[in-house]
């Protein structure tokens, strides 16, 4: 019984329902929640500069190199996702208002994750170097994409907004991390490859800075009390729903496309996920001020479901590559 009641719940979900718990009863507000923001980000910036030390360069351009997977991580983003937010019109009105819809289809349009899409895919042993490459560049076109869709599939009170600031920080919080990781390679390489715990420390406990996070905002902000308990259960089940199409699109591509099992999880990981440190910033741009709680709110939701789901499959997908015998050299490249 003991066996099996583990075999469910690791320690590691046991820790997020833990986090989740401690962030909905004391969240991190005002100069608290500007250290753990600034712990999530170092915790991140660690994992890069691990995964830079720990890749050869052989591996991290075989990572570059693998553009059919790239393509196709970003037509889910772009392509996938937002035929899905369109036909979710017909949920308006008898499930979802106006306005919430436009939260949902909102969420359809912007970039996937960075951080946790990485981490996750090293969790589940997948090719951490491909995941790199794609989810850096969902963020980087998005930019540019993003906004592009919003003004062609929606009506805002914004015009195409270009921010650069989401490349800097990728530059600065990711692939520098990463590039250094790379130059001390000769020197620390053998060694963080015979300490392979403190990468796995390190991927698991940057989630659980980032589900925090996420949760301790969303308490702050008062997101969860901007509707009605009915409101929240619909938009809750929409994002699941929303959730569980991409994952089965993803997983079926993976099979159908006959993807290497690293290469899938990329797939899986990077093109179902939401980004909403890049969502919350153009949202601000794009819809008045009375209405972006309500449009923000089925994002904000999104994003806590596909933590809390991801990191379910990413666990149980990293103990099977474990009992099997993969190991962490799946997840190299």
């Amino acid at each position: 019984m003991m066996r099996r009641f583990a075999a469910i719940f690791d320690a590691f979900l046991l820790a997020l329902a833990a986090t989740v718990a401690i962030a909905a009863l004391l969240p991190a507000h005002g100069h608290a929640a500007e250290i753990v923001s600034l712990a999530a980000k170092s915790a991140i910036a660690l994992l890069f500069f691990l995964y830079g030390a720990r890749l050869s360069p052989q591996q991290a351009w075989q990572g570059v190199r693998q553009w059919r997977l790239h393509l196709l991580v970003l037509a889910t983003t772009f392509a996938v996702f937002p035929v899905l937010g369109l036909a979710a019109r017909v949920l308006v009105p008898s499930v979802l208002t106006p306005d919430l819809y436009n939260g949902v289809l909102f969420l359809c349009l912007v970039p996937s994750t960075v951080q946790s899409s990485i981490a996750f895919t090293s969790i589940a042993r997948g090719h951490v170097s491909a995941a790199i490459v794609s989810a850096s560049l969902s963020n980087i076109l998005g930019v540019v994409l993003t906004p592009l869709l919003v003004v062609l599939l929606m009506n805002t009170s914004g015009a195409v907004h270009v921010d650069g600031t989401a490349i800097r920080d990728i530059m600065l919080q990711l692939v520098l991390p990463f590039g250094v990781g790379q130059l001390l390679r000769p020197a620390i390489g053998g060694l963080i490859t015979r300490h392979a715990a403190l990468l796995k420390i390190v991927d698991r406990g940057s989630i659980l800075l980032v589900v925090y996070t996420a949760f301790s905002m969303g308490v702050v902000e008062g997101i969860w009390g901007s509707v009605d308990v009915r409101q929240l259960i619909r938009v809750s089940i929409v994002a699941t729903a929303l959730l569980a199409v991409v994952l089965a699109a993803t997983t079926f591509t993976g099979r159908v496309g006959r993807l290497e099992r690293g290469d899938a999880i990329v797939l899986l990981f990077c093109g179902s996920k939401k980004s909403l440190a890049s969502g919350l910033p153009m949202a601000l741009v794009f819809f008045p001020a009375a209405t972006v709680g309500l449009t923000m709110l089925p994002l904000m939701i999104f994003h806590q479901i596909q933590l809390v789901v991801c990191a379910t499959i990413a666990s149980r997908l990293g103990r099977r590559a474990d009992a099997a015998g993969w190991g962490r050299n799946a997840s190299s490249g």
